[in-house]
């Protein structure tokens, strides 16, 4: 049996993410984080410029975050992290409490539709 068969969804529903490429603008240590979080601006262009938690601090400084390109969802609602609302969700490659930013190997407009 396809462990994936129930898993399958179309590109119908697929395309309903608004995945999109965004350069990082500031990033800093979120101190009323639950877990280890850095709290960052994007602008994401004509999306404008959004803010988010994310847990990558093991593999990240917040200096070497700073002008670098990183895919997010920009269309979930925004969701309360502890005393910040965050408004898209980076994505990245989780391996234990590690996660690795999902980022262009080029640098592209912000604001560019992934898909």
């Amino acid at each position: 049996m396809d462990e994936n068969k129930d898993k399958t969804i179309s590109w119908a529903d697929f395309i309903k993410l608004e995945m999109r490429v965004g350069t990082i603008l500031t990033a800093e240590n979120f101190q009323d984080a639950r877990n280890p979080a850095y709290k960052m601006m994007i602008d994401f262009g004509d999306y404008g410029i959004r803010k988010t938690s994310a847990q990558i601090t093991q593999l990240y400084s917040t200096e070497e975050l700073v002008g670098k390109q990183v895919i997010a969802v920009l269309n979930f609602p925004p969701k309360q992290i502890a005393n910040m609302m965050s408004e898209c969700l980076v994505l990245g490659g989780v391996e234990g409490k590690g996660v690795t930013l999902i980022k262009p190997d080029q640098k592209v407009e912000n604001g560019t539709r992934v898909g």
